[in-house]
């Protein structure tokens, strides 16, 4: 894309840094900015009506709701409503992650080392930055809220893209790619986080058990053209049963339980094979089981399984505007929104510009500094994924449990309004350059942007 803002591209072997995507990843990434914003929206709707009625005089109704308990206890899964919406439903969300970050980094563009190590290390800073400006306002104030240095280290992607989506038509498609996969690697660091810090009382024995059905499910999805063939009741006949299995073995051996969604999220195949176990290339028309998958499990996690749980998780009292004055001063909610409003972008911009030193590496000419900048505020929502580490940190209705959702609300709104206006100025810019990324001079279906010589796509 050419910009109105000249920046020369750098001859000869200079790196550079988000240049454009294939035109199959544009296209992809706009299917999923689509599909996002009405999983955003229904995420809004979810956290005001719990907000709503968390505050309205029939509140003891939704405590006793989210409260109730039941289930099976000989296998410790005699939960709360907002358990089993955490624990259970958030399984499936990560389960997307999971498959998400192995599709971009098996046959997606970030199959490239060059392309991949920019969002990734972004990730990392973003992760690194914000826990540690938590940290140093717990140590400088003295408080006792050190267990929540996690609350700030993730990206809520269905919030983010959402947003992104509805400011960013004109927006180079390399920064919301940027995005996508600085959201779901970070998430993917914080459910490690959660599995190696938040995870008490390992029984290794459970975990141990938990393999064998993960081992099988991972053998039948892998050989799941030759072993099922077109019978797609095969797949809930045999592999569901097992993906539960994983899923109450992990959640009885103390790690927590989403941390399974990711590993059934990494068992599934992304390329297609054909019959006799061979890698076939890829094709829209037959995609390969993890796109299938996606497809088939993505509206349950946006339109059901992520919105339950904001429903159950982000419900608090917040008793008026004293009461969100006094929750707001709470050390611990300090540094989550500083961290999640100022610590998101600082490490997602350091972590870029240091990449760019070291390596001497350029910005393509389509993206600018100040975009950068407003993905980084973007990546402060940290809704869901916080909320889930805040349920993990302080014990349930305490007082620092209670202000750390008002401020993981506080901080996602002020992010989202921030980048909003950041990006919304630049997307008028950019705006001017439509007309010339739907050029399609030799009408073959590819506009000439995503081409080359030859009329082949573009890297």
């Amino acid at each position: 894309m050419a910009s109105n803002e000249p920046n020369p591209q750098p001859s000869g072997s200079t790196k550079v840094f988000f240049g454009r995507s294939s035109y199959s990843e544009h296209l992809r990434i706009g299917e999923i900015l689509r599909k996002e914003t009405v999983g955003g929206i229904l995420l809004l709707i979810a956290t005001v009506a719990a907000l709503i009625w968390a505050n309205s005089p029939a509140s003891e109704s939704y405590f006793s709701v989210r409260d109730f308990t039941f289930g099976y206890e000989p296998w410790h899964l005699d939960l709360s409503v907002g358990a089993w919406a955490a624990d259970g439903l958030l399984a499936i969300f990560f389960f997307l992650v999971g498959l998400e970050l192995k599709k971009e980094f098996v046959a997606g563009d970030l199959r490239q080392i060059s392309k991949a190590i920019v969002p990734v290390a972004a990730a990392f800073g973003g992760v690194v930055i914000p826990a540690l400006i938590y940290a140093g306002i717990q140590v400088a104030t003295g408080a006792d809220g050190m267990r929540g240095w996690a609350i700030p280290t993730a990206t809520d992607i269905a919030f983010a893209l959402a947003v992104l989506a509805v400011i960013s038509s004109h927006l180079p498609t390399a920064l919301r790619i940027f995005l996508l996969t600085l959201a779901v690697v970070d998430d993917l660091i914080a459910i490690t986080i959660i599995a190696l810090f938040y995870s008490e009382d390992v029984n290794l024995l459970m975990l141990g058990l938990m393999l064998v059905p993960l081992a099988l499910f991972t053998v039948l999805v892998q050989r799941a053209p030759r072993f099922f063939g077109t019978r797609p009741w095969a797949f809930w006949v045999f592999l569901a049963p097992l993906a539960v299995a994983v899923w109450v073995l992990m959640h009885a051996s103390g790690v927590h339980a989403t941390v399974a969604g990711v590993l059934l999220g990494f068992a599934v195949p992304v390329l297609r094979r054909d019959p006799a176990g061979g890698t076939l290339p890829h094709s829209e028309d037959k995609p390969g089981l993890a796109e299938i998958f996606e497809h088939r499990f993505r509206p349950i996690s946006t339109g059901f399984a992520v919105p339950a749980f904001a429903f159950f998780s982000a419900g608090v009292a917040i008793g008026g505007i004293e009461g969100l004055g006094r929750a707001l001063t709470d050390p611990v909610a300090v540094g989550i929104v500083a961290a999640l409003v100022l610590g998101k972008p600082i490490g997602v911009l350091l972590t870029t510009w240091v990449l760019t030193f070291f390596t001497k590496a350029t910005l393509d000419q389509s993206v600018k500094w100040v975009d950068l900048t407003g993905i980084g505020i973007l990546a402060g929502i940290g809704f869901t994924v916080s909320l889930l580490v805040n349920d993990l940190s302080f014990g349930m209705g305490s007082a620092h449990h209670e202000d750390a959702k008002i401020a993981i609300l506080t901080a996602s709104v002020l992010a989202a309004a921030l980048a909003s206006v950041l990006l919304t100025i630049r997307n008028r810019r950019y705006a001017v350059l439509e007309k010339a990324e739907r050029l399609d001079a030799d009408n073959d279906g590819i506009p000439d942007v995503f081409q080359e010589g030859n009329g082949q796509p573009g890297r």
